[in-house]
Protein backbone atom coordinates (compact mmCIF):
# COMPACT_ATOMS: atom_id res chain seq x y z
CA UNK A 1 0.00 0.00 0.00
CA UNK A 2 1.38 3.40 -0.99
CA UNK A 3 0.93 6.14 1.57
CA UNK A 4 0.09 9.72 0.65
CA UNK A 5 3.50 10.77 1.89
CA UNK A 6 5.30 8.22 -0.29
CA UNK A 7 3.20 9.19 -3.31
CA UNK A 8 3.94 12.89 -2.76
CA UNK A 9 7.66 12.16 -2.38
CA UNK A 10 7.64 10.18 -5.62
CA UNK A 11 5.82 12.92 -7.51
CA UNK A 12 8.17 15.59 -6.15
CA UNK A 13 11.20 13.49 -7.07
CA UNK A 14 9.91 13.03 -10.60
CA UNK A 15 9.15 16.73 -10.98
CA UNK A 16 12.55 17.71 -9.59
CA UNK A 17 14.31 15.42 -12.05
CA UNK A 18 12.41 17.05 -14.93
CA UNK A 19 13.10 20.57 -13.73
CA UNK A 20 16.74 19.99 -12.87
CA UNK A 21 17.60 17.93 -15.93
CA UNK A 22 20.15 19.84 -17.95
CA UNK A 23 20.31 19.38 -21.68
CA UNK A 24 22.81 16.77 -22.73
CA UNK A 25 26.09 17.44 -24.53
CA UNK A 26 25.74 19.46 -27.70
CA UNK A 27 27.83 18.75 -30.76
CA UNK A 28 28.93 21.40 -33.18
CA UNK A 29 28.60 19.75 -36.61
CA UNK A 30 31.26 21.99 -38.19
CA UNK A 31 34.02 21.35 -35.65
CA UNK A 32 33.11 17.93 -34.34
CA UNK A 33 33.51 19.29 -30.78
CA UNK A 34 31.18 18.47 -27.93
CA UNK A 35 30.27 21.16 -25.39
CA UNK A 36 29.59 20.01 -21.82
CA UNK A 37 29.23 21.70 -18.43
CA UNK A 38 31.88 21.15 -15.77
CA UNK A 39 30.11 20.20 -12.52
CA UNK A 40 33.26 20.67 -10.42
CA UNK A 41 32.97 23.19 -7.61
CA UNK A 42 35.70 25.77 -7.21
CA UNK A 43 37.50 25.46 -3.90
CA UNK A 44 38.29 29.18 -3.86
CA UNK A 45 36.33 30.97 -1.15
CA UNK A 46 34.66 34.29 -1.85
CA UNK A 47 36.22 37.36 -0.27
CA UNK A 48 34.46 38.03 3.01
CA UNK A 49 33.74 41.33 4.67
CA UNK A 50 33.48 41.49 8.46
CA UNK A 51 30.13 42.25 10.06
CA UNK A 52 29.56 45.70 11.48
CA UNK A 53 29.94 45.88 15.25
CA UNK A 54 26.71 45.82 17.26
CA UNK A 55 25.50 48.96 18.96
CA UNK A 56 25.33 48.84 22.75
CA UNK A 57 22.01 50.68 22.65
CA UNK A 58 19.59 52.25 20.19
CA UNK A 59 18.78 55.14 22.54
CA UNK A 60 19.37 58.42 20.72
CA UNK A 61 20.45 56.64 17.54
CA UNK A 62 19.19 56.93 13.97
CA UNK A 63 17.92 53.72 12.39
CA UNK A 64 17.31 53.54 8.65
CA UNK A 65 14.63 51.16 7.37
CA UNK A 66 15.40 50.53 3.70
CA UNK A 67 12.78 49.14 1.32
CA UNK A 68 14.70 47.49 -1.52
CA UNK A 69 11.72 47.53 -3.94
CA UNK A 70 11.31 43.79 -4.02
CA UNK A 71 7.73 43.16 -5.06
CA UNK A 72 7.08 46.70 -6.26
CA UNK A 73 6.57 50.07 -4.61
CA UNK A 74 3.55 49.07 -2.52
CA UNK A 75 4.68 45.64 -1.36
CA UNK A 76 6.45 46.51 1.87
CA UNK A 77 6.30 50.18 2.69
CA UNK A 78 3.40 49.82 5.15
CA UNK A 79 5.41 47.26 7.14
CA UNK A 80 8.22 49.80 7.57
CA UNK A 81 5.64 52.34 8.75
CA UNK A 82 4.42 49.80 11.32
CA UNK A 83 8.00 49.31 12.53
CA UNK A 84 8.42 53.08 12.78
CA UNK A 85 5.21 53.33 14.83
CA UNK A 86 6.37 50.50 17.12
CA UNK A 87 9.60 52.38 17.85
CA UNK A 88 7.69 55.64 18.42
CA UNK A 89 5.60 53.93 21.12
CA UNK A 90 8.30 51.85 22.81
CA UNK A 91 11.64 53.57 22.09
CA UNK A 92 10.80 57.17 21.24
CA UNK A 93 14.43 58.29 21.48
CA UNK A 94 15.26 56.28 18.34
CA UNK A 95 14.98 58.31 15.16
CA UNK A 96 13.52 56.19 12.36
CA UNK A 97 14.18 57.11 8.72
CA UNK A 98 12.35 55.13 6.04
CA UNK A 99 13.92 55.15 2.59
CA UNK A 100 13.10 53.35 -0.62
CA UNK A 101 16.14 52.24 -2.59
CA UNK A 102 16.33 53.49 -6.16
CA UNK A 103 15.94 50.99 -8.97
CA UNK A 104 15.17 47.35 -8.60
CA UNK A 105 16.24 45.25 -5.64
CA UNK A 106 19.25 44.02 -7.63
CA UNK A 107 20.60 47.48 -8.49
CA UNK A 108 23.06 49.41 -6.36
CA UNK A 109 22.14 52.78 -4.80
CA UNK A 110 25.47 54.40 -3.79
CA UNK A 111 23.84 57.72 -2.85
CA UNK A 112 21.59 56.02 -0.32
CA UNK A 113 24.48 54.04 1.18
CA UNK A 114 26.47 57.28 1.57
CA UNK A 115 23.49 58.95 3.27
CA UNK A 116 23.13 56.07 5.70
CA UNK A 117 26.88 56.05 6.44
CA UNK A 118 26.82 59.80 7.06
CA UNK A 119 23.57 60.20 9.02
CA UNK A 120 22.68 56.78 10.40
CA UNK A 121 23.86 54.56 13.20
CA UNK A 122 22.19 51.37 11.98
CA UNK A 123 20.09 50.11 9.09
CA UNK A 124 17.62 47.34 8.41
CA UNK A 125 17.84 46.61 4.71
CA UNK A 126 15.68 44.04 3.04
CA UNK A 127 12.32 42.85 1.98
CA UNK A 128 9.12 42.83 3.90
CA UNK A 129 5.43 42.50 3.39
Amino acid sequence: MITTRALAAGVLTALASLVLAAPGPQQSPASGKITVLNPAVSSKMAKRAPLSPRLDTLDGKTLYLVDINWGGPDAAYSVYEEIRDWFAQRLPSVKIVIRRKRGSYAQDDPELWKEIAKNGNAAMIGISG
